[in-house]
């Protein structure tokens, strides 16, 4: 237990120091291409750790103890296992896609976090759009995984790929459907008007049912237990990145996980007031990572706790469940505005 506190802690001041190096090579002109990379991968790197220490503790087992002080040191040595293990390619795999599958997806997990506000002016382009361009790229990832699944010449991968476009496109109706909400409320795209819109009180308040689904559409779009069908270990192996090794496997790695966290900072963002609190005294960037902190504990919970779900599953809770709930939550609050505004 204390070794799950420990890593948590050095998690948060992870997040605090890199917040921090956000702020002090803002207004430093060619420094800004440096923030969406340099910390986010030593965030990305702590996270995994986290996960890795709660599963055990869930489990009843240590999880990661024996590399560096409470086994801290663990990331950066699977990183460097990974780093400096020889690239193997299929010989009969495209070779220009297979390589351009993996650069694609890390650039599109990064290319969203140069509009998510870490503070008030914190942002490294506050474009009115914000909230449409975050799904917009996201959305792009399912052509990467799809190009690696059909580049990789494995009956395997090309499943996963499939699988993978099935769910998103399943999922990103109900999602699109369900933030419309929130631009209701809010009357903006932006994602700093939409945290200062929250001032006086936080959007989960109104619209607790909405983030409900949201989370669980959230689960999806980033394959996670229970809807990590794409990845089935007893079914795929290692679903559409399973010809993939060392330096090109990390960037699979890195772009899901940094999705988890970028999906968690917008989840506090449009429904938990990003950084503004009750607690007028603590600074912003105190709050709005505490709040991601939670988030993140929520992902890894439901993990630790859920099995997963067999796909003719998945695809009936996507289309049977969650859109319409989704559309009759979306008639329910236009209904409400309608009435009292």
């Amino acid at each position: 237990m204390y070794n799950i506190i420990y890593i948590y802690l050095l998690f948060f001041i992870v997040c605090f120091i890199s917040i921090f190096f956000y702020q002090f090579i803002f207004d430093i002109e060619f420094l800004k291409v440096l923030p969406p990379f340099l910390p986010i991968l030593l965030i990305v790197a702590l996270f995994t750790l986290l996960e890795r220490k709660l599963l055990g503790a869930v489990q009843r087992r240590r999880g990661p103890n024996v590399v560096g002080v409470f086994g801290f040191l663990q990331p950066i040595a699977d990183a460097l296992k990974l780093i400096f293990k020889e690239t193997v390619i299929p010989g009969l795999s495209n070779l220009i896609l297979f390589i351009f599958a993996p650069i694609s997806i890390f650039t599109f997990s990064l290319l969203n976090w140069s509009v998510l506000p870490l503070n008030y002016g914190i942002v490294l382009s506050d474009i009115n759009i914000g909230l449409l361009f975050i799904f917009s790229i996201s959305s792009l990832g399912v052509y990467s995984i799809i190009i690696s699944g059909w580049a990789s010449n494995s009956k395997y991968a090309f499943l996963g790929s499939l699988r993978s476009a099935a769910q998103f496109i399943s999922y990103e109706v109900s999602i699109g459907i369900i933030i419309m909400v929130v631009l209701m409320c809010v009357n903006s795209l932006n994602l700093t008007k939409i945290v200062l819109f929250q001032n006086e009180f936080w959007l989960i308040i109104p619209l607790i049912s909405n983030f409900i689904l949201f989370f669980i559409a959230i689960l999806a779009e980033t394959n996670r237990v229970p809807f990590d069908l794409p990845e089935a270990e007893s079914e795929l192996v290692s679903g559409y990145n399973v010809e993939y090794a060392a330096t090109t496997f990390v960037l699979f790695f890195l772009a899901e996980y940094s999705n988890i966290l970028i999906m968690s900072l917008l989840i506090v963002l449009c429904f938990f007031g990003g950084w503004i609190s009750i607690f007028f005294f603590l600074p912003g960037w105190l709050i709005l990572i505490s709040k991601v902190c939670f988030i993140v504990i929520l992902f890894i919970v439901v993990r630790a706790t859920l099995p997963r779900y067999r796909y003719d599953q998945l695809m009936n809770i996507g289309w049977k469940v969650l859109l319409p709930l989704s559309l009759l939550n979306f008639i329910f609050y236009s209904i409400s505005f309608f009435i009292f505004f």
